[in-house]
């Protein structure tokens, strides 16, 4: 296989832009996609704020965060994709939608590039099967804040062979990530095992054993967690814990998957959490109000 120079990113999200973050800062050449202008306007603010913020850390240099930014390039056409060695989607868990993007990208890329989802849940096995490449395609799941966090979950679909597998660990390492494999089942190892606690809070608020402060409290105070699972919800985005306890309930046809209506009922309000400043706690003032 050659050598990989240039990683596509596509969705400009917090996911996408912290993608492209971290795989320009490694020296990869950075193509970003999204469907709107305004979203990669937004991702490289983003991340030239946070590139900077790892500068006054001492992190890295004033160069190496120059040079980083430099190699990053945004496109609303998934034609600006035609040189990449491996594209990794993150957009919306959604299948549909993911599906949607590689039947785009099919006709726009290289024969031997590599595709792979950064999705957090869903079958890579199946977003697979949607392309023209299985053998080809991998899952890497990335944790949020992605120049933050360390750890990538890998993924092999059925299909997924090994010198596909052998590339992505090498990329994914020369971004400074640890990893871990999963197998191909609902919600792999983290959010498997995550979100069903942050669920599991909802209902303890639901049902009144606790308030919105009293269960992030019990947490971070009586687990050692250093964000509580409410507070934890509302970072990762309320629609998002939705959509993986639903992949969840869904997969493994298993009451204890099955997703707080409250959770359900924020979701439809559009209280999403941070992302549209309002969630388990109201963010539009100085200090989060719990909005319980």
């Amino acid at each position: 296989m050659s050598q990989i120079t240039t990683v596509g990113v596509i969705g400009a999200g917090q996911m996408g832009n912290g993608i492209a973050h971290v795989a320009a800062l490694a020296g990869y050449n950075v193509v970003l996609s999204d469907i709107s202008q305004e979203s990669l306007d937004k991702a490289l603010k983003t991340i030239d704020k946070n590139l900077g913020r790892q500068v006054s850390k001492a992190l890295i240099s004033e160069q190496e965060s120059k040079d980083a930014f430099a190699k990053i390039t945004i496109s609303t056409d998934l034609a600006a994709m035609k040189d990449a060695d491996i594209v990794i989607e993150a957009a919306s868990e959604n299948i549909e939608i993911k599906k949607a993007i590689f039947k785009n990208l099919l006709q726009h890329i290289k024969p031997e590039a590599i595709l792979a989802s950064n999705t957090s849940s869903i079958s890579i096995t199946r977003l697979g099967a949607s392309t023209d490449r299985p053998e080809k395609f991998i899952g890497l799941h990335f944790m949020n804040p992605v120049p933050v966090m360390k750890l990538v979950e890998i993924i092999r679909g059925l299909a997924t062979d090994e010198a596909t597998y052998a590339a992505a660990l090498e990329v994914v390492t020369r971004m400074g990530k640890i990893t871990t494999n999963a197998e191909d089942f609902p919600a792999f190892i983290v959010n498997r095992i995550l979100v069903p606690m942050i669920n599991e809070a909802i209902y303890t608020l639901y049902e009144g054993v606790g308030t919105v402060e009293s269960i992030d409290k019990g947490m971070r105070m009586g687990a050692n967690h250093p964000m509580g699972p409410l507070e934890l919800g509302d970072f990762i985005g309320l629609d998002t814990v939705l959509a993986i306890m639903q992949v969840l309930n869904e997969g493994l046809a298993d009451t204890k998957y099955r997703p707080c209506p409250l959770l359900v009922k924020y979701v439809e309000a559009g209280w999403l959490g941070r992302k549209t400043n309002r969630g388990f706690y109201d963010y539009r003032g100085e200090t989060p109000v719990p909005t319980r």
